[in-house]
């Protein structure tokens, strides 16, 4: 499996094209952020293993994702998000963890058995999150019980994982998988590591004793929208077939800035995944022996997945009541007359002229 370091994150590694075009991309952008306020944080129910669980979501703002930095994936923006500099010192990410506190306290009752803890790239990865720290947000959420915390394979190991085991906190490692077909996940996303990096670091999150969410990604550039789905598909199952792989998240595709799907976009060559295409992969895999959830953030507005604008919330709640029972019949419940201008889309789309319908 590759080793972090500088050259790994450049050198052979995703497409150069690409990784000039984004480096270009992300070199307009201007705005600068407080190093002691996390990008985002909120609550809300997710389902786990141990069933569903009131969750603390914590996007911390780091020195930005490192293969973002050498080009990255097609579709990111988050790291047009981060502190300026390449690092944030201890004190200042356990600010944005108290911040983080502090809205849970105002906002809730209870407290949340379930904390995610997210970066614009690796919570894992030392650069961005320091041991010292990694290892006090494990004490502070020892009384928690559930975590997850998202991570690139190359930085999932027994030490670092076990630091939030060892505290008595069941862990998940999160990896951003995208898709399990290589291909795609090297020319369209620009990700550099191979499905068997995912298996290796699978085993290494069990040998520590945590279990592996993966997150994948609907609809990256360059597919027709039945390719996207058909990618889906394949991508759950085998994510199932995995041991120690318990969840899949599969999420849609949005329109973030400083990306090249933004470029797409604006030049009229991508189109966001179709709310319908997110419920057929989740009514197709529901059978598989894996929770599978769906997140379509920005839903119902044109730079996130859409139907025709009438339908959307009808069909997004019925997505997140899926999320929580995992019951397919959900669907049957949700109808609308541009189901029919999907399935032509389905039926007669190609990826070398895409977007069929906007």
């Amino acid at each position: 499996m590759s080793k972090p370091s500088p050259e790994v994150y450049e050198e052979g590694k995703g497409m150069d094209a690409h990784n000039s075009v984004m480096r270009d991309i992300r070199s307009r952008n201007d705005s600068t952020y407080d190093p002691r306020e996390p990008t985002r944080v909120w609550l809300d129910e997710d389902n786990t293993p141990d069933g569903v669980y009131q969750s603390l979501t914590i996007i911390l703002n780091t020195g930005g994702c490192r293969w973002a930095r050498a080009g990255g994936c097609t579709m990111c923006g988050y790291v047009a998000e981060s502190v300026e500099g390449g690092s944030v010192a201890h004190e200042d990410l356990m600010a944005q963890i108290q911040h983080c506190l502090d809205h849970e306290s105002e906002n809730s009752d209870d407290k949340s058995g379930l904390i995610k803890i997210y970066t614009s790239g690796s919570f894992l990865d030392e650069r961005e999150v320091p041991a010292e720290t990694r290892r006090a947000i494990a004490e502070t959420f020892a009384d928690r019980e559930r975590i997850v915390v998202e991570s690139l394979p190359d930085f999932v190991d027994e030490e670092t994982v076990g630091d939030f085991v060892d505290v008595g906190l069941e862990t998940d490692v999160a990896v951003g998988l995208e898709t399990a077909t290589d291909r795609v996940r090297h020319d369209c996303v620009n990700k550099y590591f191979d499905f068997a990096d995912f298996e290796e670091a699978s085993e290494a999150a069990q040998a520590a004793g945590a279990g592996v969410k993966a997150y994948l990604l609907m609809k990256p550039p360059f597919l027709s929208e039945a390719e996207a789905v058909e990618d889906m598909k394949r991508s759950v199952r085998r994510c199932a077939a995995v041991e120690g792989c318990h969840t899949v998240s599969m999420n849609p595709c949005n329109v973030q800035r400083y990306t090249m799907v933004e470029e797409l976009y604006h030049d009229g060559g991508y189109r966001p995944p179709w709310l319908w295409s997110v419920a057929d992969v989740l009514e197709a895999t529901a059978d598989e022996d894996v929770i599978v959830v769906s997140d379509p953030v920005g839903h119902g507005s044109d730079r996130g997945p859409h139907n025709c604008g009438e339908c959307d919330d009808k069909v997004q709640r019925a997505i997140k009541d899926f999320d929580l029972r995992q019951d397919p019949s959900v669907f049957e419940q949700v109808s609308c007359e541009c189901e029919a201008t999907w399935d032509a889309v389905i039926e007669r789309e190609k990826s070398y002229s895409l977007p069929l319908a906007r």
